[in-house]
Parts: C-alpha cells; structure tokens; sequence
C-alpha cells in the first residue's frame, strides 16, 4: 500500500485527469483537422506528460487509470476556435499545477509538476497564442484541414 495521503493521491488523479483531457482533445483535433501544428507536438508532449505521472503512480503502488476521455471530449467547428480553447486549457492547466503543488511538499511530486507546469505555461501557451495570432490574422484561411501552409498556422 502506499505511504501516499489522501490528499497526495488526489493530487496524482486530478492531474492526470487534465493530462489525459487534453491529449484527447488534442487527438480529436487532429482526427477532425488532419497533422496541424501546434496539435501534433502537444499531443506528443501530452503523452511524455501521462507518462511522468504514471511513473509516479508506480513508484507509490497507485493503480493507474484508464483514460476516461477517449470520444467525450469537445469538438470545434474550426481550427481557430480549437486553438482558442488550447489557450484557454493551457492557462487552467498552469492554474491547476500552481494550486496541486503548494498541496504537498514531497520532492518527486513537485519537480514532475513543476516540469508539467513549465512546458504548459512556456511551450504549450505560446503555440497555442501563435496558433490564435497566426490563423486570426488570416494565415491559411480557407485552405481547409490546416493544410497548404507548411503546417506553420
């Protein structure tokens, strides 16, 4: 059994909640849209990120569940409305992080949400705000499923 509280697996649960959220809505943005840029390298870091929570997981005995987001996430009309909704799920997910990590003091947790926190605000935010910036602007309008503009939109 672990030697986790109540709180700290909680704490494991609720985020990889939001990670497996958001690598499936990002998946069913490529299924709908076609291999865009930012949706194909955030799901990609999406699954690095599942992957360093399971680990946490393991090491204190929790069982891993399953991803309960598979076919119940949100569709978008377009590609500019899901990129929107990136920018918006990228700062709760920074907003979570912050609250998840003043909740425990364990080392091991703090650098894995730190580390998830990090890429959210630094790497994730910022793609999705160029995403809105770029295709707000009219880069690769009508071009249809992203495509025709070097996945650069």
């Amino acid at each position: 059994m672990s030697d986790l509280s109540p709180q700290e697996i909680e704490i494991l649960h609720e985020a990889l909640d939001d990670e497996y959220l958001a690598w499936s809505t990002y998946d069913q943005v490529i299924e709908d849209f076609g291999e865009i840029s930012p949706f194909i390298n955030i799901r990609e870091a999406e699954s690095r990120h599942i992957e360093a929570l399971c680990t946490l997981f393991n090491r204190y005995g929790v069982p891993v569940p399953p991803n309960p987001w598979l076919g119940r996430v949100e569709r978008y009309k377009s590609i500019q409305e899901a990129c929107e909704a990136g920018v918006k799920a990228e700062i709760a997910n920074g907003e979570m992080y912050e609250r998840l990590m003043v909740a425990t003091q364990r080392r091991d947790f703090l650098e894995v949400l730190g580390n998830l926190q990090e890429a959210s605000q630094k790497r994730h935010l910022r793609a999705f705000e160029r995403c809105v910036s770029r295709r707000g602007s009219g880069c690769g309008a009508g071009r249809g499923r992203g495509r025709g503009n070097g996945g650069r939109c």
